[in-house]
């Protein structure tokens, strides 16, 4: 029997999510320049034709503002989906035990086609694991994010294996709410406006590839049982530090001292550092603290690295080079992967019960230390 204490924090939750607005996601979110850009507040609003509000670009790239403030309900729904917000935190972490989520298996493994592992920046398993998804009718689609430079990407719907090669390896950049690139350098893609460009029918099913910030939003949305997500049925996590913006990158404290000429740089990725692959055959290691002047503001008040509530997680971290990190969350996806190996397009690296105790040491402790940085950032921003 719930207690009294509990049923009046309850009520004062309650109370308090119905009085919430677009007005107190200005406040507490994008005037305190912590927005992530996801785009998920303007998806539902025009979702639901409802067209109170928009991504506008300005200085500080795309953000949400009033298109017309007589249109909005008040209903509050874009302030709770929010994934930088907090008031649904204990309804999509419900059941999360421990500080990674929850993990059903801990995998590392890579993909067997070769077409797949000379374009994958890790084991390509996301690749195979989708291409596997759509070929089986499990998915009629995945959003995923297409490389359009060095540095910056679009997010697409691939309805075909040849369409998720091509848009395969990592997603380290940010371009703008509408996928119009080329008027800055940034390694975060907002893939989920493109849900309602797929045909709509009652039957579809989509795959989403993405950062934290991103698949938190799409839970929140689940657990509101709130356009667009009705439409994702699955939901691939990437392992996230931060993502990037490199505007001026010259004048940046690192490309100084590590003498980097950004023509010269042939790929990036990121693991338990920042890693820079020239063209020269050398990589460059770069420690996540040197590089926060690059770094999202949004990234560096997130506390969730291991994208803890997506069906499954990926990245590179703990793994040898050429294969992907996997931790399995939910039963669905522990299915589908074992499909997919079965299938042999996945091969699976021998590991042993201390072996997976470890990859899981390699993952908390990163972890740990995107947490704390969130905690800094934060408070530092409140005082």
């Amino acid at each position: 029997m719930q207690s009294g204490r509990q049923a009046e924090k309850r009520e004062m939750s309650t109370q308090r999510k119905t009085e919430l607005s677009f007005d107190d996601l200005l406040k507490e979110v994008v005037d305190k320049g912590v927005c992530n850009k996801c785009g998920v507040c303007v998806s539902f609003c025009t979702a639901h034709q409802i067209g109170a509000i928009e991504m506008h670009e300005g200085p500080d790239g795309s953000l949400p503002r009033y298109a017309d403030p007589d249109k909005c309900f008040r209903c509050g729904i874009c302030y709770l989906i929010c994934p930088q917000t907090r008031e649904l935190d204990d309804d999509v972490g419900a059941g999360t035990t421990v500080p990674n989520g929850v993990l059903q298996d801990v995998i590392s493994a890579r993909a067997t086609d070769p077409k797949v592992m000379e374009v994958a920046t890790d084991g390509g398993v996301v690749t195979a694991l989708l291409s596997h998804m759509l070929e089986a009718g499990m998915i009629d689609g995945a959003i995923v994010a297409e490389r359009t430079g060095l540095f910056s990407r679009k997010p697409v719907i691939a309805t075909t294996r040849e369409e998720l090669i091509q848009a395969a390896g990592s997603q380290f950049s940010e371009s703008s709410h509408l996928g119009q690139v080329g008027e800055k350098y940034s390694t975060y893609v907002p893939v989920l406006p493109v849900v309602k460009e797929f045909e709509p029918r009652q039957t579809t099913r989509l795959a989403v590839v993405g950062t934290p910030c991103q698949i938190t939003a799409v839970r929140k949305m689940q657990l509101l049982n709130i356009l667009p997500a009705d439409a994702i049925c699955f939901t691939v996590g990437l392992f996230c530090m931060q993502c990037f913006g490199f505007d001026n990158l010259m004048g940046k404290t690192f490309v100084k001292k590590y003498h980097i000429v950004p023509d010269d740089i042939l790929g990036i990725n990121v693991k338990d550092d920042f890693r820079l692959k020239m063209k020269s055959g050398v990589t460059i290691h770069i420690p996540f603290s040197e590089i926060e002047d690059i770094a999202r503001p949004a990234c560096l008040a997130c506390r969730n690295f291991a994208n803890d509530f997506a069906d499954i997680s990926v990245g590179g971290l703990g793994s040898p080079d050429g294969y992907t990190t996997i931790l399995v969350r939910t039963a669905m996806a522990k299915r589908t992967f074992a499909e997919v190996v079965d299938h042999g397009r996945i091969e699976m690296k021998a590991l042993s019960d201390s072996d997976k105790r470890s990859l899981v040491s390699v993952v908390e402790a990163v972890a740990a230390r995107k947490r704390e940085r969130a905690e800094r950032h934060r408070a530092r921003g409140e005082n």
